[in-house]
């Protein structure tokens, strides 16, 4: 893939301007539909561990009272929904559906990211992410869909099928996919690993349906035919972070990544964007992508 190519690949994947927040699937939608307020809060309260005196003790309220909510025998008001759910840390498009159980309207707006209201978000993340150039990062939503990236990129894309290129792009899928970047990716198997744990842990707070299909069908993923075997020393041990290292064609790259999101936001959409920022993990990386940065801009001065 060249550089031209690869950055109108990456001009396609910005839909920051688009309105494209995803509906809920029908038998989704139905399934929520069909739980009780108390049925919620008790698979949340489980999902977090905690015991039903754990909970009462944090939410200040006796067991006897929240068993009686979980059960179906007290109605809890308004407050009270919101109360267990700030106490259970749920999303607030969780916050939402409960809410919507107990038989109360949705709280927190869902914006489309074209939305006015959300301009000053959009331009922060615009930001951001060509702050970073010349080292890549993309905006994701909470189902890893690419929503916007950087020209860095670029060169991260090559070998991966066009099909994987065409918007909505899965993060994941194009990362471990057969016909996606996985055979450029050196250490296949430690970033697999590593993939699996970070959406393993997404699942387990989120209790996302998507998700879990989606971590199925990573795990599904064949390795590449020359991927490098895994390593049982104590290479791994001594990293400060687990790599991503890709074969482009400006050579053998190596990243470790952060995760950004916005503070305290009342906004489901916003609630749910994330940017990872891909930096250097030698100082060849670091070369190769300023030299590719600045090849780029000269291209760019050179065309009418």
């Amino acid at each position: 893939m060249d550089g031209e190519r690869g950055l109108a690949i990456i001009g396609g994947m910005n839909t920051l301007s688009l309105a494209q927040t995803a509906a809920p699937s029908p038998a989704s939608a139905a399934s929520a539909a069909s739980r009780t307020v108390g049925d919620l809060l008790r698979e949340w309260r489980q999902r977090r561990r905690m015991s039903q005196l754990l909970l009462a003790t944090e939410a200040d309220i006796s067991t006897r009272h929240l068993s009686f909510v979980e059960s179906g025998r007290a109605v809890p008001s308004r407050e009270m929904v919101m109360h267990l759910a700030e106490r259970l840390d749920v999303p607030l498009r969780a916050r939402n559906a409960l809410l919507v159980a107990a038989g109360y309207a949705p709280l927190f707006r869902e914006r489309p990211l074209s939305d006015p209201q959300l301009a000053a978000a959009r331009e922060a993340v615009e930001l951001v992410l060509k702050g970073h150039e010349p080292y890549p990062a993309l905006a994701i939503d909470r189902h890893w869909t690419i929503i916007a990236a950087n020209n860095a990129l670029a060169p991260l894309l090559t070998g991966a099928s066009p099909e994987l290129l065409k918007p909505p792009v899965n993060a994941l899928r194009l990362s471990l996919h057969p016909e996606g970047i996985a055979a450029s990716i050196v250490n296949w198997h430690a970033w697999r690993e590593h993939i699996l744990a970070r959406l393993q842990r997404q699942i387990e707070v989120s209790g996302d349906s998507t998700l879990s299909a989606l971590r199925d069908e990573l795990a599904a993923y064949p390795a590449p035919p020359d991927a490098q075997a895994p390593e049982h020393d104590n290479a791994a041990v001594n990293q400060i972070a687990v790599p991503l290292r890709l074969r482009t064609p400006i050579g053998v790259l190596s990243f470790f990544s952060t995760t950004t999101v916005f503070g305290t936001p009342v906004d489901v959409t916003l609630s749910e964007l994330a940017i990872e920022a891909f930096f250097p993990a030698d100082q060849q990386t670091a070369t190769a992508l300023r030299e590719f940065g600045e090849s780029q801009r000269a291209e760019a001065t050179r065309q009418p």
